[in-house]
């Protein structure tokens, strides 16, 4: 009897899946989780999902509430509190 078993990757039928590694979508998932995005509820979605994460990535980018400065630091667009804390 073996002392470790190899987990599968968790998920169910009609759940979709695109792998980044191998740049494929699958039902189930096939792949680990660090490799993949979803789940989806159509293999469209699932097709779409590297234009959704660029679009997501573009929408975060330009958004007017979050600023940072020449120096890589976050500011909080919204904080009225004297001092900055």
């Amino acid at each position: 009897m073996a002392l470790f078993r190899a987990k599968k990757p968790a998920g169910k039928p009609g759940e979709w899946f695109y792998c980044i590694e191998h740049h494929k979508v699958e039902e189930g998932p096939e792949c680990p989780a660090k490799d993949r995005f979803g789940p989806y509820s159509t293999r469209e979605e699932a097709q779409r999902a590297m234009d959704t994460a660029a679009e997501r990535n573009l929408q975060w980018d330009t958004d007017p509430k979050w600023h940072d400065t020449a120096d890589g630091d976050a500011q909080d667009a919204g904080n009225d509190k004297p001092g900055g804390s």
